[in-house]
């Protein structure tokens, strides 16, 4: 079999050819890596790829379709096309609070306007008027509303009564939203976790200018605290099946909140990131995208849902825990 790793990316120019570059460079016997190139597309057609790292499909719906059938042929894809689809936050959410990490009140809201092609007859089984009174005493304030499944801090509010609350709600369209509460952070971290078992944490601030958010000469942070992130980091993403994806948790009064854990095309542009970073994640995922390619893995054995939601690999998660 083919021990060939692609790298499917879109407007990223730093770390896809970083990576490349990296797994060329390890010289490994029968490894090779390059940007993946395709046109149509046959059904049931293998890639010709071992490995593919995937760093566009969540915006480009054929990327996604070619990625499925890629994995029904032997493909392994980093990271599940089939889990990814299936993935949203307020389901995260749920899970991690079963699987006993610290979450804020969190709850998730009908969709302010009828997504298209629906009406209200389509929402007849919604009450309204909401019972707001008990949402907010739930989540209370301040809040942030931000998509259920969004990323990149795209349509995130933060709201701090129920009077900016409804302001952004009403303005937030289709989508589909959530509110939490508000975590009043001393701490706050952002980690690269690698194949399920590497931990990079990085001390991050989400208020500060985008290129300036990973804090650079951070001052020192309890060691227990450190070990509780890493540890509920891996436990998400063993959970979620990620192999590569960031996890943000903001710290109050000692206890790590994760707030962000859906991000399996995390940043990983040197600019932002930083060189030290950037460095440890070109290094990890290559790693990572080559002891894949020598394995034996069965991509097919992680194909169904079920398997990330429930039995023996949730159970096996808690145990880690």
């Amino acid at each position: 079999m083919s021990k060939k790793i692609g790298v499917l990316f879109g407007m990223e120019n730093t770390f896809p050819p970083a990576l490349v570059e990296k797994i060329n460079s390890m010289k490994v016997d029968g490894v090779t890596a390059e940007f993946v190139k395709l046109g149509g597309v046959k059904m049931a057609d293998p890639s010709g790829y071992r490995v593919i790292v995937d760093r566009i499909s969540q915006d480009i719906p054929f990327y996604r379709a070619y990625l499925k059938n890629a994995a029904l042929n032997g493909t392994i894809v980093i990271n599940n096309p089939f889990w990814w689809t299936a993935d949203d936050k307020f389901f995260n959410y749920a899970l991690a609070t079963k699987l006993g990490v610290a979450i804020p009140p969190t709850v998730i809201l009908p969709h302010h306007e009828h997504p298209p092609g629906t009406t209200d007859k389509s929402m007849r089984n919604l009450m309204f008027p909401l019972n707001w009174e008990e949402i907010f005493d739930y989540v209370g304030f301040p809040a942030f509303l931000k998509p259920y499944d969004g990323g990149g801090w795209r349509d995130v509010f933060k709201v701090d009564n129920p009077e900016e609350f409804f302001n952004a709600y009403n303005g937030s369209g289709t989508l589909c939203m959530t509110l939490q509460r508000g975590v009043k952070f001393k701490e706050y971290f952002r980690c690269y976790v690698v194949g399920q078992e590497k931990v990079h944490i990085m001390q991050y601030d989400p208020r500060a200018p985008h290129h300036e958010r990973y804090v650079k000469n951070a001052p020192p942070v309890d060691p227990k605290l450190l070990a509780r992130v890493e540890k509920d980091a891996l436990t998400l993403c063993r959970a979620l099946g990620y192999d590569l994806n960031t996890v943000e948790f903001a710290c109050e009064d000692g206890i790590p909140y994760a707030i962000d854990f859906m991000n399996p095309a995390p940043d990983a542009d040197v600019n932002s990131v930083g060189q030290a970073n950037f460095d440890w994640v070109v290094n990890a995922v290559a790693e990572l995208a080559v002891k894949k390619a020598l394995s034996n893995e069965n991509p097919a054995s992680e194909l169904r849902w079920a398997a990330f939601l429930s039995g023996p690999k949730l159970e096996a998660v808690k145990k880690l825990a």
